[in-house]
């Protein structure tokens, strides 16, 4: 099928939940994807921060490959290796006992609300309110809607469910102000994503962890965009040399395949008894073996390195641009997760840089945000800055 052809046929039968490009993206290799008329795209989306390891890494076909031939489902009521080994390779490389799989990061977001609630409950103590960080995402059900800061993502699905509250973030006396008796946890991103790429302030994240001992409230870092390798570290939390209590993940767990995880300590972990919670396809046989397959490959691949230099040469070349053009006032990130602000609305940019060939996203009204597999090269970094100058140019100057 054609662009058209398949812009059609989803019109007829999708929900309309999303407002699409017009085009229909069918191949992808690497940093580079293509769509149904043969048009080729140098990627700085990867899904929405999924595809870490580029499109289609060979290591992860090659796993989904041979484990569909073997066993790509069974129920979590028998003992699944891939899933049990998979867990292993999370727990080694973070502060984690225990894994919940899940499918999706607002999934895994939910298990962590219900983990921090029922951790307290099953310790006779009366705690259940959630504080998180004003303009957070959290995702789309109904736990992680309410603990996600933003009215627009809320409206419309009220009574929202009660014991949420928000702070600003990067502001600890305001968190402080409102910890109490009453608190289970604390919930933020170690750097704010869908807000525009929000970096903490040095200190806070400390700050935040040392506020939460003090209340004995639990610590959430809801790492669903900004883990497995986003920032140069497999998580973010190693940036800040701070360790939560609970940590959930997703989007580039499993190298685009969908999975989501929810990671604790072993005494929170230990809540979670026979019936407490679930998932019917959480860490199935497939899903699992992709995720090792893509964790392995960002550790032995030398991707940390990678996104920590071409990070690095990004916000350098994003940095000459903003000197070059008075409309561009702020760039912000870490690793290969960047925000650039600029003094007009960003969507026509966005549009016009695809119509070049190059996706970028736009996250808020003026807010560039650059998030490309973390097997991109300098010079994808360079015809990326060629072809998004020379729109900017034509759009603001």
């Amino acid at each position: 099928m054609t662009n058209k052809e398949i812009i059609a046929l989803t019109t007829e039968s999708v929900a309309g939940t999303y407002r699409r490009f017009p085009i229909a993206l069918v191949r992808g290799e690497g940093t580079r994807v293509w769509d149904a008329d043969g048009k080729e795209y140098l990627d700085f989306v990867a899904g929405i921060a999924v595809c870490n390891l580029g499109h289609c890494h060979p290591k992860v076909v090659g796993a989904i490959k041979e484990q569909a031939e073997k066993l790509i489902h069974v129920s979590n009521l028998y003992h699944i290796a891939p899933q049990a080994e998979f867990a292993r390779l999370l727990c080694e490389h973070s502060f984690a006992d225990k894994v919940f799989f899940a499918n999706s990061g607002a999934e895994a977001n939910e298990a962590a609300i219900k983990l921090a609630r029922k951790y307290f409950h099953s310790r006779g103590e009366d705690r259940f309110q959630v504080i998180s960080m004003e303009r957070s995402f959290h995702g789309r059900t109904m736990a992680a809607m309410a603990a996600t800061g933003q009215k627009k993502v809320q409206e419309g699905f009220e009574p929202l469910l009660e014991k949420f509250s928000y702070v600003p973030f990067n502001d600890l006396r305001a968190l402080e102000a409102a910890l109490s008796e009453k608190t289970a946890a604390v919930m933020a991103e170690p750097i704010q994503g869908e807000r525009g790429v929000y970096p903490p302030s040095e200190g806070y994240l400390k700050g935040m962890k040392a506020l939460c001992e003090e209340a004995g409230a639990l610590l959430i870092f809801d790492e669903v965009q900004v883990g497995m390798g986003r920032t140069g570290t497999l998580f973010a939390y190693e940036q800040y040399d701070v360790t939560p209590d609970i940590m959930t993940l997703a989007k580039g767990l499993a190298g685009g395949v969908a999975m989501g995880a929810m990671l604790a300590n072993d005494e929170v972990a230990a809540a979670f008894t026979p019936g407490s919670h679930a998932s019917t396809f959480g860490g199935n046989p497939l899903a699992s073996a992709a995720g090792m397959a893509a964790v392995k490959a960002i550790i032995d691949e030398g991707l940390l390195d990678n996104c920590r230099t071409v990070g690095a040469y990004l916000a350098k070349k994003l940095d000459d641009l903003k000197r070059s053009i008075p409309a561009i006032s702020e760039i912000r990130g870490k690793g290969l997760i960047v925000g650039m602000d600029i003094d007009v609305p960003c969507g026509a940019i966005v549009t016009k840089c695809m119509e070049k060939g190059l996706l970028i996203n736009c996250t808020g009204e003026s807010t560039l945000r650059f998030i490309p597999p973390l097997t991109v090269t300098e010079a994808d970094v360079d015809r990326m800055i060629a072809l998004l100058e020379g729109v900017i140019r034509e759009e603001v100057v």
